[in-house]
Protein backbone atom coordinates (compact mmCIF):
# COMPACT_ATOMS: atom_id res chain seq x y z
CA UNK A 1 0.00 0.00 0.00
CA UNK A 2 1.78 3.23 -0.52
CA UNK A 3 1.91 6.47 1.63
CA UNK A 4 -1.42 7.97 -0.44
CA UNK A 5 -3.46 4.85 0.75
CA UNK A 6 -2.67 4.84 3.80
CA UNK A 7 -3.12 8.28 4.14
CA UNK A 8 -6.69 8.12 2.74
CA UNK A 9 -7.70 4.98 4.78
CA UNK A 10 -7.10 7.22 7.66
CA UNK A 11 -10.54 8.14 9.98
CA UNK A 12 -10.53 10.78 12.81
CA UNK A 13 -12.08 8.61 15.91
CA UNK A 14 -15.54 10.10 16.47
CA UNK A 15 -15.32 11.24 19.97
CA UNK A 16 -11.82 12.88 18.89
CA UNK A 17 -13.92 14.67 16.11
CA UNK A 18 -16.67 15.70 18.18
CA UNK A 19 -14.17 17.39 21.29
CA UNK A 20 -11.85 18.85 19.03
CA UNK A 21 -11.32 21.48 16.24
CA UNK A 22 -9.01 20.82 13.28
CA UNK A 23 -6.36 23.52 12.88
CA UNK A 24 -4.36 22.34 10.12
CA UNK A 25 -1.90 19.35 9.79
CA UNK A 26 1.79 18.42 9.65
CA UNK A 27 3.46 16.31 7.23
CA UNK A 28 2.57 13.23 9.94
CA UNK A 29 -0.04 14.61 11.90
CA UNK A 30 -4.02 16.25 12.14
CA UNK A 31 -3.12 19.40 14.91
CA UNK A 32 -6.46 19.54 16.50
CA UNK A 33 -7.54 22.50 19.63
CA UNK A 34 -9.77 20.45 22.75
CA UNK A 35 -13.02 22.48 23.00
CA UNK A 36 -12.56 22.42 26.67
CA UNK A 37 -11.60 26.05 27.84
CA UNK A 38 -10.02 25.28 30.78
CA UNK A 39 -6.99 24.52 29.43
CA UNK A 40 -4.81 25.56 26.80
CA UNK A 41 -5.10 21.89 24.83
CA UNK A 42 -3.95 20.78 21.52
CA UNK A 43 -4.12 16.83 20.48
CA UNK A 44 -1.60 15.41 17.56
CA UNK A 45 -3.15 12.97 15.69
CA UNK A 46 -0.79 10.73 13.30
CA UNK A 47 -2.79 10.13 10.23
CA UNK A 48 -2.17 6.63 10.06
CA UNK A 49 -4.92 4.15 9.96
CA UNK A 50 -5.20 1.64 13.11
CA UNK A 51 -2.54 3.43 15.17
CA UNK A 52 -2.36 2.82 18.56
CA UNK A 53 0.98 3.20 19.86
CA UNK A 54 3.48 4.80 19.21
CA UNK A 55 6.09 1.94 19.46
CA UNK A 56 3.90 0.69 16.39
CA UNK A 57 4.84 3.58 14.25
CA UNK A 58 8.34 2.86 11.81
CA UNK A 59 11.31 4.77 12.84
CA UNK A 60 10.62 7.63 10.38
CA UNK A 61 7.33 8.13 11.87
CA UNK A 62 8.44 8.28 14.97
CA UNK A 63 11.06 10.80 14.13
CA UNK A 64 8.38 12.79 12.52
CA UNK A 65 6.11 12.86 15.29
CA UNK A 66 9.06 14.01 17.73
CA UNK A 67 9.89 16.95 15.54
CA UNK A 68 5.63 17.81 15.43
CA UNK A 69 5.21 17.59 18.93
CA UNK A 70 8.06 19.67 19.75
CA UNK A 71 7.33 22.36 17.17
CA UNK A 72 3.64 22.46 18.48
CA UNK A 73 4.68 22.41 22.60
CA UNK A 74 7.05 25.13 21.61
CA UNK A 75 4.91 27.31 19.58
CA UNK A 76 2.26 26.71 22.86
CA UNK A 77 4.89 27.62 25.52
CA UNK A 78 5.67 30.76 23.72
CA UNK A 79 1.71 31.86 23.31
CA UNK A 80 0.63 30.17 26.88
CA UNK A 81 3.70 30.71 28.74
CA UNK A 82 2.94 27.79 31.15
CA UNK A 83 4.39 26.87 34.10
CA UNK A 84 4.79 23.23 32.65
CA UNK A 85 3.79 21.79 28.88
CA UNK A 86 2.15 18.17 30.04
CA UNK A 87 2.56 16.04 26.80
CA UNK A 88 1.36 12.68 27.02
CA UNK A 89 -0.21 9.53 24.84
CA UNK A 90 -3.03 7.69 26.84
CA UNK A 91 -5.58 6.24 25.47
CA UNK A 92 -7.83 4.21 27.79
CA UNK A 93 -11.20 5.93 26.24
CA UNK A 94 -10.42 6.87 22.97
CA UNK A 95 -8.12 3.83 21.53
CA UNK A 96 -6.52 5.73 18.34
CA UNK A 97 -3.16 7.18 19.29
CA UNK A 98 -3.29 10.63 20.08
CA UNK A 99 -0.84 12.98 21.76
CA UNK A 100 -2.00 15.73 24.40
CA UNK A 101 -0.02 18.90 24.90
CA UNK A 102 -1.56 20.44 28.06
CA UNK A 103 -0.16 24.69 28.65
CA UNK A 104 -0.58 24.14 32.47
CA UNK A 105 -0.46 26.85 34.65
CA UNK A 106 -0.08 26.48 38.45
CA UNK A 107 -3.53 29.28 38.85
CA UNK A 108 -5.42 26.38 36.63
CA UNK A 109 -8.60 24.43 37.16
CA UNK A 110 -6.82 21.07 38.27
CA UNK A 111 -2.98 22.53 39.06
CA UNK A 112 -1.40 20.31 40.54
CA UNK A 113 -3.32 16.99 39.54
CA UNK A 114 -4.07 15.99 36.17
CA UNK A 115 -6.49 17.62 34.13
CA UNK A 116 -8.89 14.24 33.46
CA UNK A 117 -11.75 14.33 36.51
CA UNK A 118 -11.22 17.49 38.03
CA UNK A 119 -13.53 19.61 36.94
CA UNK A 120 -16.29 19.77 33.96
CA UNK A 121 -15.32 20.53 30.67
CA UNK A 122 -15.37 23.96 30.28
CA UNK A 123 -17.10 25.38 26.58
CA UNK A 124 -15.37 28.70 25.01
CA UNK A 125 -17.86 31.41 23.70
CA UNK A 126 -17.77 31.31 20.02
CA UNK A 127 -15.64 34.68 20.14
CA UNK A 128 -12.87 32.85 22.37
CA UNK A 129 -12.81 30.30 20.32
CA UNK A 130 -12.39 31.93 17.18
CA UNK A 131 -9.72 34.07 19.05
CA UNK A 132 -7.65 30.79 20.50
CA UNK A 133 -7.99 29.10 16.67
CA UNK A 134 -6.95 32.28 15.05
CA UNK A 135 -3.67 32.66 17.15
CA UNK A 136 -2.75 29.20 17.52
CA UNK A 137 -2.65 28.97 13.27
CA UNK A 138 -1.03 32.10 12.88
CA UNK A 139 1.56 30.78 15.45
CA UNK A 140 1.90 27.40 13.98
CA UNK A 141 2.37 28.78 10.30
CA UNK A 142 5.48 27.42 8.50
CA UNK A 143 6.43 25.38 5.83
CA UNK A 144 5.45 22.38 7.58
CA UNK A 145 1.69 23.24 8.81
CA UNK A 146 -1.40 23.72 6.92
CA UNK A 147 -4.00 25.83 8.50
CA UNK A 148 -7.61 23.75 8.14
CA UNK A 149 -9.72 25.72 5.87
Amino acid sequence: MSELDVQKAFELDSQLAADTVVLGEFPLCLVLLSKDANYPWCILVPKREGLREVFHMSLIDREQLMKESCYLAEVMADLFVPDKMNIAALGNMVPQLHIHHVARTKDDAAWPKPIWGVVDAKAYSDEDLASRVSRLRSALASDMFVAAE
